[in-house]
């Protein structure tokens, strides 16, 4: 699904946000395998991309204290957990140190052009262009507990009006602004970005059995 551009022509100021809701048939057959999955209270791995797109330059403080509204949000669909990103999870859950820690010094979203399938080998993004961002200042954000809301972790990058200026057909999220590890990868079109405007990433990932 191709996505419009942002240009200098529209207003900088719009009273609704546009909202996009991605969606494949391979997706559609996905959830109603989830849906069964919890019923029989199996753990559920979903990890999904929201894009909010603002006009001009705009940084993660006046995002965060709601001074700019996005012309646009898109919503994508659930992406892959690689082996790397597995393998990640478990080594520091039993306390392993030799991979990297997720965390805000470290973590980064990444976004390319690259239109392969996402594979469960893969460990980094294919496209010929792509970015990696550092995190928004608190996250990665997560709350430790034993309610639902504490199955959930969320990633979230800015990117200004000189970054990543394409198409973003995939995104991923890693522990170093290069090389690292992959945690996870979509291949998705989110649309094609300008330096007319601002993109903010957020990744949401979920592990639930309810």
């Amino acid at each position: 699904m191709a996505l419009e551009t942002a240009t200098t022509a529209e207003t900088a100021h719009v009273a609704r946000t546009r909202v996009i809701e991605l969606t494949n048939p391979k997706w559609e057959q996905q959830q109603e395998i989830l849906d069964r999955a919890k019923r029989l209270d199996v753990a559920v791995w979903i990890g999904r991309a929201t894009v909010d797109k603002y006009f001009g330059e705009v940084s993660a403080e006046e995002v965060a204290g709601g001074l700019a509204v996005p012309y646009e949000t898109v919503v994508g669909t659930p992406q892959l957990l690689t082996y790397g990103g597995a393998s990640a999870l478990w080594h520091r859950l039993t306390g392993g140190t030799t991979v990297t820690a997720f965390d805000n010094s470290n973590a980064y979203l990444g976004v390319g052009d690259g239109n392969t399938s996402a594979a469960a080998t893969q460990t980094d993004l294919q496209g010929t262009n792509k970015l990696r961002k550092a995190m928004d200042a608190t996250y990665p954000s997560h709350s430790d507990g034993t309610g639902s809301g504490a199955a959930s972790v969320v990633f979230k990058s800015t990117f200004g009006t000189s970054d990543a200026n394409f198409n973003w057909l995939e995104w991923g999220i890693f522990n170093a602004s290069t090389s690292g590890r992959l945690l996870n990868r979509k291949q998705e079109d989110l649309g094609t970005k300008s330096s007319a405007a601002s993109w903010v990433l957020t990744c949401t990932l979920t592990l639930s059995g309810s």
